[in-house]
């Protein structure tokens, strides 16, 4: 089932990416960051199962930076550096 699961973490993030390498969505969309966020969400959480510790600091941090972007989207501010 982690599998799965890793897979499914893993395809979120990727299908996020290859639509924003593509133009198809913006990395400040809400759906991109939704993707990124649940996507290293997953992978954080079972890497803190498996005790893959720079794994867990990747996705945990990967996490982290796209709830705090989405979060500032939903208030209606702009990244740093944005433009």
């Amino acid at each position: 089932m982690d599998q799965v699961l890793q897979v499914i973490g893993a395809l979120l993030i990727l299908a996020a990416f290859a639509a924003a390498q593509v133009e198809v969505m913006s990395t400040r969309s809400r759906v991109y960051l939704i993707l990124n966020l649940v996507g290293s969400a997953v992978l954080a959480v079972l890497a803190v199962h498996e005790e893959q510790w720079g794994f867990v600091l990747l996705e945990a941090v990967w996490a982290l930076v796209s709830a705090w972007s989405l979060v500032q989207g939903l208030r209606g501010r702009r990244a740093a550096g944005a433009r």
